[in-house]
């Protein structure tokens, strides 16, 4: 039986009624880590990993969402007395649903029921594929016109920032929309421009999971956003025209040196050149340059580990191990960090021989294995017939 067949068999034993399926993907980011909301650049590409939700309206005003992934956990929402956050997976979906409304869509009551692959806390955006099937899902049994993509990756944001805490940028909504097979997107966080990069053939994706879990929502993430305004408040005394990092360089930011913190200075300065390594890996990447994007890769992560101190033990040895198995062009650690995943590009003749070399080297250092995936780049959210 699919997946999908399945799920709407749960969803006719939980709630009665006949669903409609509506899927959206992870994604995993090649390049260009925390920069997005720093109106900057990124590389990622939606990835075959999904969360699927069924859904279905109700005659109330009540949002009522269960998790398969978590043994059937079920909470509700009233549209007309929302009450306050409540801290756990429930605020992903419940805040799109305050989302939509605050653009004056009115829903109607709505039952969801939602399972996933995306590793929660694996920095694959499993926030992000739950909220964009959710929102498509709400849209739906709402009715009339639909808003346009970017949009709705708009509108998962707005719920990430005002249900969830997180003060995140657009990248993961937005690549869980416009994903498209084979292929990744270079992304400007600014002007939402993009352009898609075919990924080589005879190259796969690995993603190698630490299973150390983090909480971006518990002040770090929002920590380090904040270096970056401070940043920007420095840099823009002398620069008036600097709104992000992404108007900066590092001569603007060495010049304003002296009015911040060293703490802000390296986060800073990991940012404006991230920016410039996300753009020059988009140019390897389309000419089939791998030893450059490897390279560019190599430099990303360091920066990570160091100036925005966002690496952990576990992504640093994974990004070590890789870097000395046969057949790989490039690792790094990808999404938010503090635990979640590395990335890397390895030739699809020592993709089996690459899984072999990390795990038993993962194992030997920390007692425990990872979880290796090899993703292939996918098409992004839709509603399934």
């Amino acid at each position: 039986m699919r997946a999908s067949d399945d799920l709407c068999r749960q969803f006719r034993d939980a709630f009665g009624a006949e669903p409609r399926l509506f899927r959206a993907p992870g994604r995993v980011n090649l390049i260009g880590e925390h920069t997005d909301y720093n109106d900057g650049f990124v590389l990622p590409a939606a990835i075959d990993l999904a969360t699927l939700v069924a859904a279905a309206p109700r005659s109330d005003r009540r949002v009522v969402v269960r998790s398969e992934n978590l043994s059937g956990a079920t909470a509700t929402l009233d549209l007309d007395a929302p009450g306050a956050r409540a801290g756990d997976w429930s605020d992903y979906p419940h805040g799109v649903a305050l989302a939509i409304e605050a653009t004056g869509r009115r829903l109607p009551g709505a039952s969801l029921l939602v399972r996933g692959d995306v590793p929660l806390g694996s920095g694959l955006s499993s926030s992000a594929a739950i909220e964009v099937a959710t929102a498509l899902a709400l849209l739906d049994v709402a009715g009339g016109p639909a808003p346009a993509r970017v949009e709705i990756a708009r509108i998962c944001q707005r719920a990430e920032h005002d249900r969830v805490g997180t003060r995140c940028g657009i990248m993961d909504m937005f690549t869980s929309l416009h994903g498209r097979a084979r292929h990744a997107i270079l992304l400007d966080c600014r002007s939402l421009e993009h352009r898609e990069i075919p990924l080589c053939r005879g190259v796969s994706i690995v993603v190698c999971d630490t299973l150390v879990r983090h909480a971006l929502a518990d002040g770090e993430y929002n920590r380090r956003r904040a270096a970056c305004e401070e940043g920007v408040a420095a840099i823009a005394r002398e620069r008036p025209a600097v709104r992000a990092l992404r108007d900066a360089t590092l001569e603007d930011l060495e010049r304003a040196r002296g009015r911040m913190s060293d703490e802000t200075f390296r986060r800073c300065r990991h940012v404006i050149g991230e920016n410039a390594r996300t753009l020059a890996a988009a140019e390897a990447l389309g000419a089939g340059d791998l030893a450059a994007m490897g390279s560019l890769m190599a430099e990303s992560h360091a920066s990570l580990a160091g100036d925005y101190a966002v690496s952990c033990r576990e992504l640093d040895l994974l990004v070590s191990l890789a870097t000395r198995a046969p057949g790989v062009l490039g690792a790094r650690m990808t999404g938010g960090g503090f635990g979640g995943s590395t990335v890397n590009l390895v030739r699809d003749e020592h993709v089996d021989g690459f899984r072999a070399a990390v795990t038993e080297g993962y194992r030997r250092e920390t007692g425990r294995d990872p979880a290796v995936r090899a993703c292939r780049a996918s098409d992004g959210a839709g509603a399934i017939p």
